[in-house]
């Protein structure tokens, strides 16, 4: 005879069983605790000083007794009336989508190319040079950038020996973005492949030797292997690069920016800097950066609800 399932009239049995598990692993929620303390006092703290994009700050009364603007969107229509608003927003949209364009897909290739060698010595060798440049800090890449192709730079110095004439690489506009995209590839290519490997990792040995009993060569193995099995991570990877769009750190467009190449390296983070530290327009700064991270937010959560759909896979 089947047995049959007790159920419990406790309403609150439920609320005691989640307790009671919690008490069992009481040593894994320990250990959450450095991590929560790190969340709330970075994450999400610092959000109580967007208010500031709503008032006419001030720095000797703070935050709570500096007065509100009138109306609260004063900053907000600042920014979309001055000049530069157009022109910030259209760059960093640019920058982002060439970047995206152009790099998203090269760590996936690498980490195929890279499952395909046999030799773990030399497999380690290569991931370890490719790791090293994502260390560089942004002023180390920026001086490097300089040393190749500044007017007096190896580059520079290999186009005169060779008869054709000098090109000011790091300060006009066109050859901007190709330099930041291209650093930007060189430097973060091998640990953005980390999550790849991972998942390459994981994939079981059965499939490829199903394969070669089929007779697939090793093209026919990572087509239709390798990347169906890591598309989810993929997609995953993907909607977080689509919802980071409008994000681009501030220090390497700022320390690439010459007079001859603001038209284009003029982007949010750069003019929110400069107005918000240089210029200390606190409230207008914040206001502008707010208007960045909604649409950012924006983008996320439409990025996943397209991926939701279309292919099932989503973050949240």
């Amino acid at each position: 005879m089947a047995r049959q399932k007790r159920v419990s009239l406790d309403p609150n049995a439920a609320d005691r069983s989640v307790f009671e598990r919690a008490a069992r692993c009481w040593q894994l929620y320990v250990l959450l605790i450095p991590a929560l303390v790190w969340l709330i006092l970075f994450a999400y703290y610092p959000m109580y000083g967007l208010v500031i994009a709503f008032k006419d700050f001030k720095i000797r009364a703070g935050i709570l007794a500096s007065p509100w603007v009138s109306p609260w969107y004063k900053h907000f229509t600042d920014f979309f009336s001055t000049s530069i608003a157009k022109t910030t927003i259209v760059n960093t949209v640019l920058l982002s989508l060439y970047q995206l364009l152009f790099s998203f897909w090269v760590p996936v290739v690498f980490a195929l190319l890279l499952n395909q060698i046999r030799s773990h010595r030399a497999r380690k060798t290569i991931q370890t040079i490719s790791y090293a440049p994502y260390f560089l800090s942004n002023v180390v890449l920026v001086c490097i950038i300089s040393v190749l192709f500044s007017s007096t730079g190896v580059v520079n110095n290999i186009i005169q020996s060779t008869g054709g004439n000098i090109r000011n690489f790091t300060s006009e506009a066109q050859y901007f973005r190709p330099l930041y995209i291209g650093s930007t590839i060189w430097q973060s290519m091998g640990f953005n492949a980390i999550i790849y490997i991972a998942a390459l990792t994981g994939i079981s040995p059965e499939f490829y030797e199903a394969a070669l009993i089929d007779g697939a060569n090793k093209f026919q193995r990572v087509w239709y292997i390798d990347l169906p099995l890591i598309m989810p991570t993929v997609i995953l990877m993907f909607i977080l690069a689509v919802g980071n769009i409008m994000t681009i750190g501030y220090e390497k467009a700022w320390l690439m920016q010459a007079g001859g190449n603001t038209s284009v390296s003029e982007i949010i983070s750069t003019y929110v800097y400069k107005t918000g530290l240089q210029s200390a327009q606190y409230s207008f700064a914040t206001a502008v950066g707010l208007f960045n991270s909604v649409v950012n937010f924006i983008i996320l959560v439409l990025a996943n609800l397209v991926s939701k759909k279309a292919a099932d896979i989503s973050i949240f």
